[in-house]
């Protein structure tokens, strides 16, 4: 059931901001030198302090205590790029007897310039390549412990801040000099925003398109093999894997799986679709994800933590909720995009169609859908989210806050993107998205925001 809205759109100019605030000019400054140094804060509490957050602040002398990158390290994170590298170009040979998983080729949505880019959709073939290569290396063949990630951790840290800067350095001078397609650029006149938020929309390299390579394949793909190294080290340390422990793996394994089934649907959202690629994506993809998504396994490596049977059952089913909120509303979406007159929850769905430019004038037809989670609030898959996120936390206990640092992340994070994204609604589809919001007022709780 669709509703129409009559709109002439201003959205020649949806996708990034062009125009820079002193605050925002600001924020990024602050961005760029404070987070790299929080990641070192929560590596020296975790390793030195025992995931104490206030101790470190008079002991940083530490720090000088962080080992220093070897040659082994330099091997280890060369072999593991190159892995992924090789393993992003392999056609995708899993969908053909996979049901219902999006794999090999596939196309993203319209850019603001009006380009519709082909991908290699070879995500979750990578991810069991690697994992199985890892659990095969390290318990069977006996090639390496399978503690070698904790082992190098603070090693690593050094060499994938340098690989960071230095791939967001890259991608700058790229987008000047040979940028893969000029016309879906943007600039502002602000260069160190240019650097932060990035310049081209999807620079790509020979067959690589580096924003999917990087946003979902070193770090997630790796996010799992942590998880893993870390459980052997608590086994290494104490002889058991705590309840936690497992609960913790399971949780994001669901995430990490999820995430590498719909793929192709991940071509769709605000990450590929409109962030441009410059040191927040990059730095972030290859610092960030690793080191402060994974802090709950971290955090119970030093601080183990035995849950009794009620509360193991109460934070499982906080994190089965959410992931199944988080989920379904996803589908739902990718659903109504693939056939938008299938049923949500027994019903023909309901949207306001709609239309947008892109800058070379073409108009393109839209659909907002009204039905669902999607009636409910505008992104209720952030809710879902948040609410697994919150059972990662909660899985490590109350005594510490060290663990419940990606929820407040998260938080922050998630409601910054609700209302970019609704910034680039609002331009690209004008009083259609005024419409939609007035029938779907609510953006992450019902009856509260």
């Amino acid at each position: 059931m669709s509703v129409s809205a009559k709109s002439e759109s201003i959205a020649q100019s949806w996708g990034r901001s062009s125009s820079v605030s002193l605050f925002t000019f600001i924020s990024c400054l602050l961005v760029i030198t404070c987070t790299p140094l929080l990641v070192f804060y929560f590596f020296i509490s975790a390793f030195f302090f025992d995931a104490d957050l206030i101790k470190p602040l008079f002991n940083l002398q530490v720090v000088a205590n962080i080992p220093l990158p070897t040659a082994k390290t330099f091997t280890i994170l060369g072999c593991w790029l190159t892995f992924q590298v090789g393993l992003a170009l392999l056609p995708d040979i899993l969908h053909t007897f996979l049901k219902g998983y999006k794999g090999g080729r596939s196309t993203g949505s319209i850019t603001p310039a009006g380009n519709k880019l082909s991908y290699n959709i070879n995500g979750l073939q990578a991810w069991v390549i690697s994992n199985v290569t890892f659990i095969l290396g390290a318990f069977y063949f006996d090639w390496f412990s399978p503690t070698i990630v904790i082992d190098h951790w603070g090693e690593l840290l050094w060499l994938l801040n340098i690989a960071g800067f230095s791939l967001a350095t890259f991608v700058y001078i790229k987008a000047y000099y040979f940028p893969s397609y000029s016309n879906d650029r943007k600039f502002s006149s602000s260069k160190l925003y240019n650097y932060f938020m990035g310049i081209e929309l999807n620079p790509r390299i020979g067959f690589i398109d580096l924003k999917l390579f990087f946003n979902g394949r070193p770090g997630i793909i790796a996010w799992s093999i942590i998880n893993l190294s870390f459980a052997s080290a608590q086994y290494s340390l104490y002889g058991a894997v705590t309840n936690s422990m497992i609960l913790v793996n399971f949780f994001q394994l669901l995430y990490i799986l999820y995430f590498f089934w719909k793929e192709s649907w991940y071509l769709k959202t605000i990450d590929i679709h409109h962030d441009h690629f410059g040191w927040m994506l990059a730095w972030g993809d290859l610092v960030w994800l690793p080191y402060m998504y994974t802090l709950q396994g971290l955090f119970l490596v030093f601080n183990p933590v035995e849950l009794s049977p009620s509360y193991f059952t109460f934070v499982l089913t906080v994190g089965l909720i959410g992931f199944y909120i988080f989920a379904s509303s996803n589908n739902q979406k990718d659903q109504f995009r693939t056939d938008d007159k299938a049923p949500i929850w027994g019903e023909e769905p309901k949207c306001i169609s709609c239309y947008y430019y892109t800058s070379d004038k073409t108009r393109r037809e839209a659909k907002l859908l009204l039905s669902g989670w999607w009636g409910e609030a505008r992104h209720f898959n952030y809710t879902g989210d948040l609410l697994l996120s919150l059972a990662y936390s909660l899985a490590c206990g109350t005594s510490h806050l060290f663990p419940y640092f990606y929820f407040f992340f998260l938080s922050i994070l998630l409601v910054h993107r609700c209302i970019r994204d609704e910034m680039r609604c609002s331009e690209k589809y004008g009083p259609a998205w005024k419409l939609y919001c007035e029938r779907v007022p609510y953006r992450l709780v019902p009856y509260i925001w």
